[in-house]
């Protein structure tokens, strides 16, 4: 009797999965869990795509050739029925990700696209999938990317007191459309001084602490063993950041003076360099051919181009009593190079000043006589000299600028064709046109206000924003951890981040009282709109009374911030916008009240004329009011 129970119901089955009006979307295709599909046995039984041997312990020996019957039958359904199939569902992610439209592109073609987007764009496209993460890292794009990043310029303020108070760290960029940044760089601490940009990456250090290698765009970092510790009268010309571009190899110098009572000073010679390659174990001190003027570096700077590190020192024989000293950062080796033929000075200004840059991806010397009493002051012309081959030592002049500004900033103050340069409280540029230039005050561009800074105190460096990655460098042998606590948790801070909170309090007491002031204007305009959408003739007095409170409508600044630090100067500005909407609050509050008044006067006297009632507004209740 069981048997033929089992048997009857295996026919129904056939039929139903036999039909030839089969339709996945209609009836007996919708309605398959009405035949008795479920749990049979503890068995479950699916029609689409199971084991034939789960049917086969559920249905007996007897049944296979019937089952042989039924899946064949299944095979043949369409593959675009309404139901979803067992072989779609079991695709792995590997054949979904191979499927994405860019992937099948060609791989010249997907570069392209990625050499077009930014660094912040490329970050965010890292995580989308391991092959997008392997290209995007891979050392090929990353060179690729770099050869056609935009430039900026960086402009560093380092740490210091200001009226006794400290001031932090802080840097602007300013890209190609000459417009300053708003947010901090995140890798500069506040006690952090800056020492070089090579290819995206900063080369950092405290006085006290290591030298830090990040970089600002990705936010990675690593901090590195000082060559000396509490060296006396270090300074950021002493250090050096450079790469060399056949080797691909990133290196840090630093001049470390002569010993003075068995102690390293830097005060006036030093007869050796300390040179340190990322990724070494150790730092290697290199003798100089003869003891050089360390003056002279704090003075002049230090620059790098294509691979060799430039500075200048003293030469009482030579042309204007210096000479040129290169460093070949490859064969690690100096040479000597003379400077251009001496000119005559004018004997009414005072001694000349020199400086090393960088203009163009070209070595040049800046030069300029001072003041007869004022040495901070540049007088007569401001001489540009490149050099063009540095082996035959060939010079040519390449600006000869009337009326310089007072201060030339370094190791770049070229950018775009543009002299960056410091005045009493902005940071301007000046036009460079020709070889022959004038800096007239028609042609300045101000750039931002820099107080309360110190002024003739801005490093200026050309800068990229990168993919470089540090990790393959920090398996290096000096490669460690601060052991101080640095950064903005130092007690000497404490004040600078509450007056930052105290600021974010004040924006959100702000926006809070502006969300009152803006409903307090709309139920006044609700009260009295009946008037002055009637023919009555005070509408026309209403109309102005609430258009005088329209104007007094806060705006709608409940913009969202970002979780960012922002610079000094766009700080500044923010506080300032903060006060004045604060001063504006009472101002505003005055106003409204007042309109109110009047145009509850008018309402009073016009109402026992003509009998007018308006919910909420009655004599009564407005002397009370």
């Amino acid at each position: 009797m069981r048997l033929r129970r089992r048997r009857r119901r295996l026919r129904s089955r056939r039929a139903c999965w036999t039909c030839s009006s089969w339709d996945p979307g209609g009836a007996v295709g919708g309605d398959l869990g009405r035949h008795d599909l479920g749990r049979r046995q503890g068995v479950r039984l699916v029609v689409w795509g199971r084991r034939r041997a789960c049917l086969s312990r559920a249905l007996g020996t007897t049944n296979r050739r019937k089952l042989r019957f039924q899946t064949d039958l299944v095979a043949q359904v369409p593959q675009n029925c309404g139901l979803a199939m067992v072989t779609e569902e079991a695709k792995s992610k590997k054949q979904i990700s191979d499927e994405c439209i860019i992937n099948r592109l060609p791989g010249d073609l997907i570069e392209r696209i990625f050499l077009r987007l930014p660094v912040s764009t490329l970050l965010s496209c890292i995580g989308v999938c391991k092959h997008w993460h392997d290209f995007i890292r891979g050392p090929q794009f990353v060179t690729s990317h770099l050869q056609d990043a935009p430039r900026y310029a960086f402009l560093f303020f380092p740490q210091g007191l200001v009226s006794g108070e400290p001031y932090p760290s802080d840097a602007i960029l300013i890209d190609e459309a000459w417009s300053p940044s708003t947010y901090a760089v995140p890798v500069i601490g506040p006690d952090d001084l800056l020492f070089g940009t090579c290819n995206g990456l900063l080369g950092l250090y405290t006085k006290t602490s290591t030298i830090k290698i990040a970089n600002f765009t990705t936010g990675e970092y690593m901090h590195l063993k000082k060559p000396a510790k509490n060296m006396r009268g270090d300074h950021f010309s002493f250090y050096s950041f450079g790469f060399h571009p056949v080797t691909k190899e990133y290196k840090i110098t630093h001049f470390l003076g002569d010993c003075i009572e068995g102690r390293p000073s830097n005060k006036h010679k030093f007869s050796f360099i300390q040179v340190y390659t990322l990724g070494d174990k150790k730092w290697k001190d290199i003798p100089t051919p003869e003891p050089l003027s360390l003056n002279s570096v704090r003075n002049s700077g230090v620059v790098n181009v294509d691979g060799t590190m430039y500075w200048l020192t003293e030469d009482k024989t030579a042309s204007w009593q210096h000479t040129l000293v290169s460093f070949d950062l490859r064969e690690e080796n100096f040479a000597m190079i003379q400077l251009p033929v001496e000119r005559e000075d004018d004997d009414y200004f005072g001694p000349r000043m020199f400086w090393i840059r960088d203009i163009g991806g070209k070595l040049c010397i800046v030069t300029a006589q001072t003041g007869r009493y004022d040495a901070r002051i540049l007088v007569g012309e401001l001489q540009i000299w490149t050099l063009d081959n540095p082996v035959e030592q060939r010079w040519s002049q390449k600006h000869n600028i009337k009326n310089p500004p007072n201060y030339i900033p370094g190791p770049h103050f070229v950018h775009m064709d543009r002299i960056l340069a410091q005045s009493f409280f902005s940071v301007d540029s000046f036009e460079l046109i020709s070889e022959n230039t004038e800096v007239s005050c028609s042609k300045v561009a101000t750039l931002f206000d820099f107080s309360p800074r110190k002024l003739y105190n801005m490093q200026s460096y050309i800068c990229v924003k990168s993919l470089v990655c540090l990790d393959v460098y920090k398996k290096g042998g000096i490669v460690c951890r601060p052991k101080q606590e640095v950064g903005w948790k130092l007690k000497k801070w404490e004040v600078w981040e509450n007056e930052l909170h105290e600021a974010e309090n004040m924006r959100r007491e702000i926006q809070k009282l502006d969300h009152k002031f803006s409903e307090v204007t709309e139920k006044i305009i609700k009260l009295y709109q009946v008037l002055v959408d009637s023919t009555h003739a005070i509408s026309e007095r209403v109309r102005m009374e609430l258009d005088h409170v329209l104007q007094h409508k806060p705006e709608n600044r409940n913009q969202p911030r970002f979780l960012r630090r922002l610079n000094w100067v766009e700080r500044k500005r923010d506080k300032d916008e903060l006060t004045l909407r604060s001063n504006k609050i009472n101002d505003r509050m005055q106003a409204i009240h007042q309109a109110q008044k009047n145009i509850s006067s008018i309402v009073r006297s016009y109402m026992p004329d003509q009998g007018i009632s308006i919910p909420g507004v009655s004599s009564t209740a407005d002397k009370n009011q």
